[in-house]
């Protein structure tokens, strides 16, 4: 016996939705989360596109470009970074990591529609407000605010499930197919393990059309033709060998991750509610033999399980199965309840509890300031004038980018990975906690740590928080602007 609500209800909810999804990924963009290492270097790559110097820099082969060709093209529409009014504060320059954090909170309430309007199409409306509503408030979700290629890849991956989806019944089936296939190439243009959802979409291609091996030769079209743009620019720039070792070698012996349990313990610590309803739901999925949610999970755990070298964020491109699975869970449980008005009301209470909880922590997260520090020594550096006018700056790529392309300092080393450091006399370094991490790459950066002496720190708010409970532990993965040196030679 189903749940329903009238048409009316349906598209209140949902819109009630859509506003607290924007508000858990907006409020506070620039302050929580910390600013992570990997956010400097994509917006490294996005300033190189932005200064039309090409879609690669080097040749560094680890991910594809459309994610850097992204965000400079919205950059370029907006603007940005020349229009905004920039001082030397540690306020204004937050502004510069705020832009960038808001397009990933649009984009995520974006993944909010999309998500629910998969699920409706696939499960019914009911299943499709309760996976929309653990989208927007399960505290997980906050590692969708970084600036990373898996929240940008996203809504590329659900827009090419909902475009095959609605190719069944359309009278214009084709134009959504080549959709979904384009689609589904920008996804694994912008990273190659989103490669792992071809088998759902090419499944729902194949099996939804009537013309079953010209839709997916269709399909397959753009989804292949897209990604091989960047072999292609490889050639092109004579880096063909380099392209070679980064994917088929680098990718797969990378040190420094972690296997596939320490990403799933570590999905039990930040996110216990969402991570046991999903492995419950997942099991359910199997009995039931729902082989739209195991099709599009199983492919891609399997392989993190092979790459082997994994991070927690890494878990993005399947949080919205996670989320559906967890409402087909719910909603066919509810309808196991022989009388229609104490299934609606368990259904209700069920979701209320499960949305509250998530609410309630995920906004404790959002409304700690963990990247304070971090702009304060990148205001620091930019306010030196005697020193760095003659010194090299060596730092991260979390401060580098605004050093180089929008203050202009001069010597800014893009990164703090400088074997020929010792030529230079004069260094002023910016060492973080991710530096402190890295120390284990070289002796190289032992010898720079020691041979500099600190003149200021910075340490943010992390140590008035324990992050031994629950919902804290989330920031034990926003250390690094927890405390930063700036030292000099």
């Amino acid at each position: 016996m189903s749940v329903k609500l009238s048409s009316s209800n349906y598209h209140i909810l949902i819109i009630i939705i859509l506003a607290i999804s924007a508000f858990t990924h907006l409020w506070n963009a620039a302050g929580f989360p910390d600013v992570f290492f990997d956010e400097g270097a994509y917006m490294h790559r996005a300033m190189h596109v932005l200064k039309g110097l090409g879609p690669e820099e080097g040749a560094l082969y680890d991910h594809p470009f459309f994610g850097q060709i992204f965000l400079a093209s919205i950059f370029t529409s907006i603007g940005y970074p020349h229009s905004l009014s920039l001082s030397n504060s540690a306020d204004s320059i937050s502004t510069l990591y705020l832009i960038p954090r808001i397009i990933m909170g649009i984009l995520a309430i974006v993944d909010t529609f999309l998500i629910y309007k998969i699920a409706d199409k696939r499960y019914g409306k009911n299943v499709a407000l309760i996976s929309a509503v653990l989208f927007s408030v399960m505290p997980i979700t906050w590692i969708t605010r970084r600036i990373l290629l898996d929240s940008i890849l996203l809504p590329f991956l659900l827009l090419s499930i909902l475009a095959a989806l609605q190719a069944k019944d359309s009278k214009h089936s084709t134009l959504l197919i080549l959709l979904s296939g384009a689609c589904l190439g920008l996804a694994i243009f912008t990273k190659i393990p989103a490669f792992t959802a071809m088998p759902l979409i090419g499944s729902l291609v194949f099996f939804y059309s009537r013309k079953r091996f010209k839709m997916l030769g269709l399909w397959l079209i753009p989804a292949i033709l897209i990604p091989l743009a960047w072999p292609i620019q490889s050639i092109e720039s004579g880096h063909l060998s380099n392209w070679i070792h980064d994917v088929f070698y680098y990718q797969t012996h990378r040190t420094g991750g972690s296997d596939l349990y320490a990403i799933s313990k570590t999905f039990s610590q930040l996110d216990p509610v969402l991570f046991w309803l999903a492995a419950a739901a997942l099991i359910f999925a199997v009995i039931r033999k729902d082989n739209f949610i195991i099709v599009w999970f199983v492919p891609f755990v399997v392989f993190l399980y092979l790459i082997g070298y994994n991070q927690y964020f890494y878990w993005i491109p399947v949080l919205p199965v996670m989320c559906i699975a967890v409402g087909i869970m719910i909603v066919k449980l509810a309808e196991k309840i022989p009388q229609k008005q104490i299934a609606k009301a368990c259904m209700i209470i069920t979701i209320l509890g499960i949305g509250t909880f998530g609410m309630v922590n995920l906004v404790q997260l959002v409304a700690t300031d963990m990247a304070s520090a971090q702009y304060a020594s990148i205001s620091y550096v930019v306010n030196d004038t005697k020193y760095t006018n003659n010194a090299l700056i060596l730092a991260g790529p979390t401060y580098s980018w605004i050093l180089d392309d929008v203050y202009h300092k001069k010597n800014v080393w893009v990164y703090y990975y400088a074997l020929f450091v010792p030529l230079y006399q004069k260094i002023m370094f910016v060492s973080d906690p991710h530096f402190h991490f890295d120390l284990n790459l070289g002796k190289q950066l032992v010898d720079l740590y020691n041979s500099t002496h600190t003149i200021v720190t910075f340490d943010g708010s992390l140590s008035k928080y324990d992050t031994s409970h629950y919902p804290y532990q989330n920031l034990y993965y926003t250390t690094e602007g927890s405390h930063i040196e700036i030292r000099i030679r």
